[in-house]
């Protein structure tokens, strides 16, 4: 494989793009959840996504993993993509997008968390404890803002603490791949594991509360979902892998940190959802927070 190259240009376009999808999916699901329940669109995202996904290792290949003992960690990884989506969607019931699309992307503090404390190689450095700890507090003041001093309730509160929870999920997912034989399976494989788990486990809660029979395939409803099934779970997630074997990792997870940036602009221009002073504060150490933690590696050589 030729050695990996620094951000360019393009690539910097590429990922304005997929970050704004990727903010783009939660204002989705709330815009459409009147018609068909986040749950369901949870569901049918991964079906989707997983046949596409399917199909495209049919194609090309990519089953092998399975002969190298994939599978329990594979399962794990899918119940746990599962749970992520499961969170979003009852969070969303209660908070708004932006709210979500923030905490949810506090995955790499939780990831890190847990590979510093099961890989050596992925011992955290002094500046990533401090980009931690600005995270922690930035949370703390984004909780102490929601909306307003005087809207604040606990209905808002519940649904940015499944966010957060969200994230966790997130984050104990890479935690699972990375100290996993997935790490050495090919990425298809691994998010085929998820996208599939994820669809039949989704599905079985939206029939076992009822919420499989509450859906009306309006345009609205059918939109949401092929562009998250599609565009969002499929296409981007295929050119982020692509991104990934052609440029430093570091500097694709700084700027996929723009990802929560459009999700809180969207939910305002698209949603309406109101902003107060104390998220906005907090969203910033949290995403600055964030940014310390994954990409240390390229402030270093920045600084250098």
């Amino acid at each position: 494989m030729s050695e990996r190259r620094g951000a360019d240009a393009f690539c910097f376009q590429l990922m304005i793009v997929l970050c704004g999808l990727w903010g783009l999916q939660q204002v989705a699901i709330k815009l459409a959840a009147a018609d068909i329940a986040p749950i369901m669109q949870a569901s049918a995202r991964s079906g989707i996504a997983a046949l596409l996904v399917g199909l495209l290792m049919c194609w090309r290949g990519g089953w092998e993993g399975l002969r190298q003992g994939t599978l329990p960690a594979g399962l794990l990884s899918g119940v746990l993509f599962a749970l992520e989506f499961l969170l979003i969607a009852l969070g969303l019931e209660r908070t708004t997008a932006g709210h979500i699309a923030v905490f949810l992307y506090t995955s790499p503090i939780f990831s890190a968390l847990g590979l510093h404390l099961l890989l050596p190689s992925e011992r955290l450095r002094r500046m990533q404890w401090l980009g931690i700890g600005l995270c922690f507090i930035g949370i703390a003041v984004a909780f102490g803002g929601s909306v307003s001093l005087a809207e604040m309730d606990s209905r808002m509160l519940l649904g940015d603490a499944l966010g957060l929870l969200a994230g966790l999920a997130w984050g104990a997912t890479t935690v699972v791949i990375r100290v996993s034989k997935l790490s050495e399976a090919p990425a298809s494989l691994t998010l085929f594991y998820q996208l599939a788990t994820a669809f039949v486990l989704l599905l079985l809660l939206a029939i076992a509360n009822g919420q499989v029979y509450r859906v009306e395939l309006t345009p609205l409803a059918v939109g949401s979902v092929l562009f998250q099934g599609v565009v969002v779970s499929f296409i981007s997630y295929l050119v982020w892998f692509w991104l990934l074997r052609r440029y430093l990792a570091s500097n694709l997870a700084v700027f996929s940190f723009m990802t929560p940036l459009f999700g809180v602009t969207l939910g305002v221009l698209i949603l309406h959802e109101p902003l107060s002073l104390n998220f906005v504060g907090g969203a910033v150490l949290v995403l600055l927070g964030i940014t310390l933690v994954s990409g240390e590696a390229w402030f270093r050589r920045l600084l250098s």
